[in-house]
């Protein structure tokens, strides 16, 4: 029996939880690395070893926090709490006393791990709900494509408008500054959004759950589609964090666009996306979510490649590539956040326990620290090419250097998402498989 659709004002009241999400997951891998390269002088390979390591903290963080959100039964006073705590604490990671120097990359952190903390607890216990407002497989994909569209719109404002606000702020600390305030109110929004969006709706979580955060686990590493999944999302996740670490570099070295190039880049990658969400639902729906990630992901895989040729070919044909690269990325997302409600349904249907909040604390953990690595993989090829980084603002690098920051931005990022689908070869979860599951629980 097909569910009923979902009333219209909860798919657009739980996707309003992405502005929150998009703004922690765009600004800090935009800017966070050239902040400590540029502005506070942090050599490049230990500013993408301070950018890494704490959101691998939530590597071991998220888990806990899916278990906590699963045995609490609730969902919604976590993201109130969680999403309040990650606006103050992002802000404080650009507000910090000291101008270089040992401190200062101390205090980003320090501020930085707490931030990721505070988000584990509001973004895993919002991914969980996906599985939860609806039983429908084709709904599934509906609530992700609003979602995904709003995680686009969170990703243009935040991410194109928060270089500018750090350049009409003067530029430096204090516009660093300035540009932590304006995010800490994007957050702020999206939690307010997504907490009043969602009251009241249909919640349908299982009855039970497993004993233990490790038997737990186990249930979740013996779900083949699941895994497969997962492995895919994290390494995909690290090809869009390297793209996205580069784009203050490419812009300045490759484009010598240093102000405006960014923003340009910006509204090419996530404009077009916002146009092509209806065309991914209805591919979905006529193809199947994981012939729609495959061709999503080689999209972004061929175009961002593509731009390796930026030094050679006019900027307006590069900025055509980074539209594509953007419909691309807006079909991933559409098909992985769609895939993994019917990896958790499924599971729910097998065993009759609770534990959504498991597999979104070890999906949103393998996401943040797929997109971590993206950083920290980008400071390793500037450093392997010789960039140089300074206190005073931008240096004039190097021709090797400029040839670091374009690999980094354009083959490299390829190379992770379109090598990545090897990992989905084994996906198999079907709405006839997923029907299957029920009949034989119920049985």
């Amino acid at each position: 029996m097909t569910a009923p659709p979902l009333p219209a004002r909860i798919p657009v009241g739980y996707s309003l939880g992405s502005l929150a999400t998009g703004a922690f997951g765009t600004v800090p891998g935009l800017l966070l690395l050239p902040y400590l390269t540029d502005t506070l002088g942090v050599a490049a390979a230990v500013a993408g070893f301070l950018v890494l390591a704490p959101k691998a903290w939530d590597v071991l963080l998220n888990p806990v926090a899916g278990r906590i959100s699963d045995r609490a039964g609730v969902r919604r006073p976590f993201l109130l709490g969680g999403g309040l705590a990650l606006a103050v604490l992002f802000a404080a990671i650009f507000a910090g006393p000291f101008r270089s120097g040992v401190p200062a990359a101390t205090w980003v952190a320090l501020s930085f791990l707490a931030t990721a903390t505070a988000f584990a607890f509001f973004q895993v216990p919002y991914v969980a709900m996906a599985a939860e407002l609806t039983d429908d497989y084709l709904e599934r994909t509906r609530l992700m494509t609003w979602r995904i569209a709003v995680l686009a719109i969170a990703i243009l404002i935040s991410g194109a408008v928060a270089p500018l606000v750090v350049d009409a702020a003067g530029g430096g600390m204090a516009g660093h500054r300035w540009m932590g305030l304006f995010v800490a109110a994007i957050i702020v929004a999206g939690v307010l959004g997504v907490y009043l969006g969602t009251a009241g709706a249909p919640v349908r979580m299982a009855g039970e759950s497993e004993p233990s955060l490790r038997a737990q686990l186990r249930v979740a590493s013996a779900n083949t589609a699941f895994r497969g999944l997962l492995l895919c999302f994290v390494v995909q996740a690290a090809g869009i964090g390297t793209m996205l670490a580069g784009v203050q570099y490419f812009a300045t070295h490759v484009l010598n666009e240093e102000k405006i190039g960014p923003t340009v880049l910006f509204a090419c990658f996530v404009a077009p996306a916002l146009l092509v969400m209806p065309l991914w639902r209805r591919v979905g729906q006529r193809a199947g979510k994981p012939r729609g990630m495959v061709l999503a992901s080689v999209l972004f895989a061929a175009s961002g490649a593509a731009m390796v040729t930026a030094p050679v070919v006019p900027p307006a044909l590069v900025y055509a590539l980074a539209a594509l690269n953007g419909v691309g990325y807006a079909g991933q997302q559409v098909f992985g956040m769609a895939m993994l409600p019917d990896c958790i349904a499924y599971d729910a249907a097998r065993t009759g326990r609770r534990q959504a909040g498991v597999f979104t604390g070890l999906w949103t953990a393998g996401e943040t620290l797929g997109l971590a690595l993206g950083p920290g993989l980008y400071a390793v090829v500037l450093a392997a090419f010789g960039y140089v980084s300074s206190t005073t603002g931008t240096l004039a690098q190097s021709a090797t250097a400029r040839t670091g920051v374009l690999l980094g931005f354009t083959v490299l990022p390829a190379v992770l998402v379109g090598g990545a689908l090897w990992f989905l070869r084994g996906y198999d979860l079907t709405p006839t498989r997923l029907a299957g599951a029920t009949k034989e629980a119920a049985v």
